[in-house]
Formats: C-alpha cells, structure tokens, sequence
C-alpha cells in the first residue's frame, strides 16, 4: 500500500538495507527487536549513536549482526535528515521517482516481476549521492514495492485492485 509517512519511509528503508542477502521473513520476524534496538527507528537518535553504542548494537541477537549493515542504519540515518533538510520531507523526495503516482503493473505470474527498473536505477544512484548504504537497485525495487511506489501484486490478487482503487 503507499505509504507517505517518512518515519515509515525510514523504517521499511533501514529494514530493507537489513534484508540484503537475507530472505524478508528473516527480518519481519525481528522487526520488534530492531524496533527496540533501533530506538523505534528514529532518525535523529540512530544519527547521533555513537561508535560504543554501534559496538553494543553488534551484540545484539535479536538483530542480524551484521557490521557494515549496523554501521549503514546510522549512516543512512544522517542520510535522510540531510535528504529531509534538502526537500522538506522524504515522502517528497521519494516519490518523486514515480511521479507522486504508483506504478500499475500488470503482472499476470512471479517470474513476469522484474529485480529491478530504471525508477529504482536513478532512485539507488539519488541516495548513493546522499551517502545512503545498502540501497542497489534491487533493494530499492523491494523498498519501491514494500511502500507501494510500485503495484507489483499479480493482477488476481486482492490486493492488487485494492491499490488501484486508490487513484
């Protein structure tokens, strides 16, 4: 469903960048606790941890202790309020990569969903500008699905009316 709400944004971004390599249900089944160690995925807390805190978060077992993707949450933190600063908000900023509009696809099977697309081509070379880490254009494809910049629900699908019915 689109989502317009940048403390939102933010979230499904940082979890997405979590998510590389890993399947989705690995990290839907620890989002409390990144909730939790991510201070409710605030920008301004995450932006202002510290290299002890970052140590303390390594640690964790109720996240996927990974290095460089613990390390990218706070950089992509400082990324976004510089991102908020520039624009006035992410959402603005974000969807601009389609417009202000979801993109209809008319996908009739799973193997028809591409990986990737010009949108999240320029939407991953937009944030790497900004410093943001962990957002390939095939992360940004699942972010631009996960937040409904982009219908790629099968066109049998509920779900896949439910957003058409939105515009």
């Amino acid at each position: 469903m689109p989502v317009h709400d940048d403390h939102h944004l933010f979230e499904m971004l940082i979890l997405e960048g979590a998510q590389a390599g890993l399947s989705w249900l690995t990290i839907l089944k620890r989002r409390e606790n990144y909730r939790a160690a991510y201070a409710g995925f605030d920008p301004k807390v995450m932006a202002s941890w510290s290299d002890d805190r970052l140590s303390e978060l390594f640690q964790d077992q109720g996240i996927i202790r990974n290095r460089l993707k613990i390390a990218a949450a706070r950089t992509n933190a400082r990324a976004f309020l510089h991102v908020v600063d520039e624009f006035g908000s992410f959402d603005r900023f974000i969807w601009s990569f389609v417009e202000g509009r979801t993109i209809r696809n008319r996908w009739l099977e799973l193997r028809q969903v591409p990986a990737s697309s010009p949108q999240s081509d320029r939407m991953s070379l937009e944030l790497k500008r900004f410093g943001f880490k962990f957002v390939g254009s095939t992360i940004c494809y699942a972010y631009m699905q996960a937040v409904g910049l982009i219908n790629d629900h099968l066109v049998d699908c509920f779900r896949y009316q439910a957003i058409n019915e939105l515009y």
